[in-house]
Order: C-alpha cells, then sequence, then structure tokens
C-alpha cells in the first residue's frame, strides 16, 4: 500500500534527522575528549565544518514539541525588504565607528534576549501597567545597546514599514558586533516574530550569575539545551568589553565573606584589579549578571557620523550616553594586557594564567572538559572561532517565534 504524503514527509525528515545525527556522532568522535591533543583539535577541514553547520541551519528544530507554524528562512527578506541585512549592517558600522563600545554592548544585548525565552525581542521592552521589563531585572541594569537597536529599526521603517522584527535585527546587529570586533561570520536565518510579553522573573532567577561555580554554570546552559564544549565557547565573548568592578569586587577584599581577597590570585594581578578597582567603590548591588560594556577606545565623532545617521539619531544625546563612561561604571576591561589579535584567545590565555577577572570565568579551569577546552581554544584560534559560530547560531534560534505567533513591532520597545 503506498504511503500517503503525511507518511513521506515525517520518512524524509527521520532520514534527516539520522543523517545529521550521523554526522554529528562523527564529529564528537573525532575530536573525542579523552584523545584529544591541541594539535588534532584542528582536525576536521574547514569545510567539513562548514558543510555540518549549512545541515544544522537548513534542519528543523526537532526536539520542538512545538514547532512554529512557519521555519526560520535563509534571507526571510529578500521579497519584502531586501535591504534589510545591509541597513543593519551600516548602521552597526556607523555606531561602532562612533563608539566601538557598541560592539559588546549589542553583543550582550542578544545574549540577555535568546537566552530568557527565546530570541523574541522581549528585553527590548518596557514595562506598562501589568507587565515588568526584563530591562529592570537585576542581572540587565547594566545593559547597553537599546538605542543602537531603535537607529536601526527607525532606519528600516522608513525604508520598509512594519517587515523586519527587532528580534531578527537582535540577532544580525549581534553578529556584526562579532565581526567588527575579530570574531567570526556565521549564517543566520531569519524571519523571527516579536513577543508580546516582557519575562522579568525570567530574567531576574535564570541569567547566569558571574558569581557561580563551575556546576551551577553549566546547569544553567544546559538548561538551554548547551554542553560543556558550547558553554565554553560561548563564554569566549568575554574577551571584549569590560566589566564593572560590583561584579568582581568581593574576590578583591572579602572572597567568601573573609575580609580577605580570592587566594587564587597572584600578588601582582590582585594589585593590578586593585588599581582598577579601590575599596571605596564597592556596590552592594547584588545584581546576577556582569557588564560588558566595551574598552573606553577612543573613536571619532565627527559630525559626518551622525550625518549620515537617521534624523533620530543625529539629533539625540541618548547614544553617546548610552555607552559613556561614569565612576559609578568604573571597570577593568578583560583584554587588560592589550587587545588580541584572535578574538577569544585573550580570554582563554588570562584564565590559563589564572587572571580570569570573573569567578565563574575562571571556574571554567576546575573543570577536566572544560578545562581541555580552555587550553585548545588558547592555543587554537580558528577552532575557537568556528566552535563560536555554531553556539552562536544555535543560540540565535533558540525557542524563536514565527508567523502566525508573535508579531513585528514598529517600535521596538512597545508591543504593536
Amino acid at each position: 500500500m503506498p504511503m500517503s504524503i503525511f507518511e513521506s514527509a515525517i520518512m524524509r525528515k527521520l532520514s534527516l534527522f539520522t543523517f545529521v545525527l550521523c554526522v554529528w556522532i562523527s564529529v564528537k568522535k573525532t575530536t573525542h575528549l579523552n584523545h584529544f591533543s591541541l594539535s588534532s583539535s584542528s582536525s576536521l577541514s574547514s569545510e567539513t565544518s562548514w558543510i555540518l553547520q549549512d545541515i544544522l541551519l537548513d534542519s528543523e528544530d526537532f526536539e520542538d514539541d512545538e514547532a512554529p507554524a512557519r521555519s526560520l528562512e535563509y534571507d526571510f527578506y529578500r521579497e519584502t525588504c531586501p535591504e534589510a541585512e545591509k541597513i543593519i549592517r551600516d548602521k552597526v558600522h556607523q555606531l561602532f565607528k562612533i563608539k566601538a563600545a557598541v560592539a559588546p554592548a549589542l553583543l550582550r544585548l542578544a545574549f540577555h534576549d535568546c537566552f530568557i525565552e527565546g530570541c523574541d525581542a522581549s528585553v527590548l521592552l518596557d514595562p506598562v501597567e501589568g507587565m515588568d521589563s526584563e530591562k529592570d531585572s537585576p542581572p540587565n541594569e547594566s545593559l547597553k545597546g537599546f538605542d543602537a537597536i531603535d537607529i536601526i529599526k527607525s532606519e528600516l521603517e522608513e525604508v520598509c514599514p512594519g517587515v523586519v522584527s527587532c528580534a531578527d535585527i537582535l540577532v544580525l546587529a549581534a553578529r556584526e558586533a562579532v565581526l567588527l570586533t575579530g570574531g567570526p561570520f556565521y549564517p543566520l536565518n531569519t524571519g523571527r516574530r516579536d513577543s508580546t510579553a516582557s519575562f522579568s522573573d525570567s530574567a531576574t532567577n535564570d541569567l547566569p550569575s558571574p558569581n557561580a561555580d563551575l556546576s551551577e554554570t553549566l546547569a544553567s546552559f544546559s538548561s538551554r539545551g548547551f554542553d560543556e564544549r558550547e558553554t565554553v565557547s560561548l563564554l569566549g565573548a568575554h574577551s571584549i568589553g569590560q566589566i564593572h568592578c560590583k561584579f568582581f569586587q568581593n574576590r578583591l577584599y572579602s572572597f567568601g565573606g573573609t575580609d580577605e581577597p580570592d587566594p587564587t590570585f597572584d600578588s601582582e594581578f590582585l594589585n593590578r584589579m586593585r588599581s582598577k578597582c579601590s575599596k571605596s567603590h564597592s556596590s552592594t548591588s547584588t545584581a546576577p549578571s556582569p557588564s560588558f560594556d566595551g574598552s573606553p577606545l577612543p573613536t571619532a565623532q565627527s559630525p559626518s557620523f551622525y550625518s549620515s545617521l537617521s534624523s533620530e539619531a543625529a539629533t539625540s544625546a541618548s547614544f553617546e550616553k548610552l555607552l559613556s563612561s561614569s565612576p559609578k561604571d568604573q571597570g577593568m576591561a578583560v583584554s587588560y594586557e592589550g587587545t588580541g589579535a584572535d578574538f577569544g584567545t585573550v580570554y582563554y590565555r588570562s584564565l590559563l594564567q589564572g587572571k580570569g577577572i570573573l569567578y565563574a570565568d575562571q571556574q571554567l579551569m576546575a573543570g577536566e572538559e572544560t578545562g581541555l577546552w580552555v587550553r585548545a581554544y588558547a592555543s587554537d584560534a580558528s577552532l575557537y572561532q568556528r566552535d563560536f559560530a555554531i553556539a552562536m547560531m544555535k543560540l540565535s534560534k533558540l525557542h524563536v517565534l514565527t508567523a502566525p505567533r508573535g508579531q513585528i513591532r514598529k517600535n521596538c520597545s512597545k508591543v504593536a
């Protein structure tokens, strides 16, 4: 008896899933940690790696029991707004020229959005009666980049109103931020739609803590489907930006409530950190998520840059305020010994030297498998960039909303 169209479709999906699974198992075997060496860690050819990424990118989300009615697509706006991705890219580049700190701000903003209820732009919503905002949750109090997203959205609304979602803008802008700071390009499907709700309680309770031990960090990322290798690679995003003093002050002056510094610090590094964050700048904030707002790099701010932006941006001082430094924002750049040539490796090398600024970051060296990946990424920049790209693609697909669910906001901070 011939199969129905439905049965045939199911068989095709199962076949694709089996193929992807077999390729993945093969890759895992190739880089099995028990036989890992730095010389063999990059044994996969770049061609093989990117073929695998393309398969994963184009396949459906098989483990999602509530699969969206419509899948994400490559170049989703090719007919409705063909210039969309170029506009996003150009605007991020222009903002980066004004203030380089926009790059880590955008990357962090996208992570905080996707980690809580998926990549749905819920982090951008302002509070309204009956709904608290994720913006106001303790981990997100130091988030920046909102003005940058508004600038991009304003331009897109002029060109193709009501078409491009804030959720797509956020993940695409974060990708451009990664590229501008020396990270890899990674393909992203689009077609996300925006949430009509914000999830303040989830943001408060579920974002990874800078003071967490290794088991807590791994459990947090595992709850979103990331294994140890992916967790280590994603945390490499901490290689760009500046961390506010309040998130590591306890390690300098009263580690574990002892009134003594973290005993794992060598004296030279401890003195260096204390010179950046004196005891008088101690904060009682319990916000469980650090801010990576960008190193205070000098950047051009000529009128020509402003005139090339939208009129809203040109007349608003808020973008400058967005990324400005103040005494309460004092902190330490992760790349405190100078910007490295390779995105990510400066972060992993600091962990090998016992100079991780955040306790949760340094804790990666406390685990056998996580420590192995730290050493691998510190030694092999191409391996790290490949793994980071795959992990960011996965992060950017977490629990997305697609038509007919969600909406396209015309103003990213307000439900349409």
